[in-house]
């Protein structure tokens, strides 16, 4: 029996830095009837206010949410009040030294960028994340930048051989993710086990970048059950098996939630 389900954010439950709609939160909402649910993702607390909890019943089912910015850097759960658990914060010489190796990486790889929408890098405490076209930008022009990856697999190549002791990993349509090393997706995940009692085979997480270099990898390399999704669209029906599967009145049926994604 599956207890946990958790979820990357951007192009997984919402389009980048975009809210849910009110089909997903309603889905989200039925399925911490039925299990409990965690959200890691590149963004930090303020985008998952504004993107997700602000879109949620304020009811007493948040208590069965788990909140992980910047993937997996930081730790939130409600008990009345949404309390930080932890944060993996960097030194001042490591943030100095992750935003000139970016701007090194940027300007080698040689991407003219025409425009952006606010500021391209962005220091989020316990992450470093590079947004090409800044952290504003509209949807659609996030989506045709890089759609084969290859601008941001050359930039991350860069950027493993200037900075091999961070993390450095592809994330939400345009941006790429620096943490710690050995803090990322898999450590978050390491982290609810250990906080909320649930083993590795009682989760599964769904997500977009799924894929070698992708931020959702770690988790898979961690040995959870993974389904990879192409969009929310995919997300609520992978949603909708799950709790067909965890429905304490369905609970003689097969847990094969692989097989309901369209």
């Amino acid at each position: 029996m599956k207890k946990l389900i958790v979820f990357d954010l951007d192009g997984t439950l919402a389009p980048s830095k975009s809210s849910l709609d009110s089909e997903m939160a309603s889905l989200l909402h039925d399925l911490l009837s039925v299990a409990k649910v965690a959200v890691i993702s590149g963004g930090a607390w303020p985008q998952f206010e504004k993107q997700v909890l602000s879109k949620l019943p304020q009811d007493e089912s948040l208590a069965r949410l788990s909140i992980l910015p910047t993937c997996g850097t930081k730790f939130f759960q409600y008990t009345g009040a949404w309390k930080k658990l932890y944060s993996e914060d960097f030194k001042a010489d490591e943030k100095e030294k992750i935003v000139s190796s970016l701007k090194k990486a940027i300007e080698t790889a040689d991407f003219h960028v025409e425009q952006t929408w606010g500021e391209p890098i962005e220091d989020r405490g316990s992450q470093i994340t590079y947004s090409a076209l800044g952290q504003q930008a509209p949807l659609a022009k996030k989506e045709e930048w890089d759609r084969d990856l290859a601008k941001r697999k050359k930039i991350k190549a860069i950027l493993d051989t200037l900075i091999p002791e961070f993390s450095v990993r592809i994330g939400g349509s345009t941006s790429i993710d620096i943490t710690k090393p050995g803090i990322d997706k898999a450590y978050g995940i390491r982290k609810l086990r250990d906080v909320l009692g649930i083993s590795l085979k009682e989760m599964i997480y769904v997500g977009d970048a799924l894929f070698v270099g992708g931020n959702d990898y770690p988790a898979k390399q961690a040995g959870v059950i993974s389904i990879p999704v192409r969009g929310p669209g995919e997300t609520k029906r992978v949603v909708e098996a799950i709790i067909a599967c965890l429905d304490p009145d369905q609970q003689t049926r097969t847990f094969e939630v692989s097989n309901a994604v369209v």
